[in-house]
């Protein structure tokens, strides 16, 4: 059985280490995780900041109301998470190449984060922010984009009929991402 570690400040950790405990109420700081398998790991309210999560195997792990500042997640596929009371929120992180395919993620924060080609094919977005993200060749189809703030992020290709914005909020920069499919150029 694993170990249950509790309001830890955990400053570094042999990513081999990871998977001997669950955590909650704990934060990560400068950890090196990339290519760590974190398989089956509870995490919940947890902080992680400074820390690379790069290629992790997460498959079935818990991110239970979870943050992420400053963190380098490049490659994950978050939709092999275990799902239930999955609650994630990012500040100035670098989520390349990563996917957050069918996935639910109601009032999510991506604020400032770098989300290039990222997968949010039939993700639940709604009332999500994009504040100041980086979203150049990010994927959505038939995503739930309701109220959803896209407000100064770059590099945004959304198809209005391919996917639910209503209320969403974009800058006006954004308007020809917008327009992609009708071939409009807009200057």
């Amino acid at each position: 059985m694993k170990e249950l570690l509790y309001e830890k400040i955990i400053n570094s950790m042999d990513k081999s280490a990871i998977r001997t405990s669950d955590y909650e109420c704990c934060k990560f700081n400068d950890c090196d995780f990339s290519d760590a398998d974190m398989r089956d790991v509870s995490f919940t309210e947890c902080e992680f900041e400074n820390c690379n999560l790069s290629n992790s195997n997460i498959l079935n792990t818990a991110f239970k109301d979870c943050s992420f500042k400053n963190c380098k997640m490049l490659g994950l596929r978050f939709e092999d998470c275990n799902t239930f009371l999955l609650a994630l929120n990012f500040d100035s992180c670098t989520l390349n190449f990563s996917s957050f395919f069918k996935l639910s993620l109601k009032a999510t924060s991506f604020i400032n984060s770098a989300l290039k080609e990222v997968d949010f094919i039939e993700a639940n977005l709604s009332n999500s922010t994009f504040y100041g993200s980086d979203l150049t060749h990010a994927v959505f189809q038939r995503s739930n984009l309701t109220k959803v703030d896209f407000q100064n992020a770059i590099g945004l290709i959304i198809d209005p009929e391919e996917n639910q914005i209503k209320k969403a909020k974009f800058s006006l920069h954004s308007l020809p991402g917008l327009l992609t499919r009708h071939n409009i150029t807009v200057s």
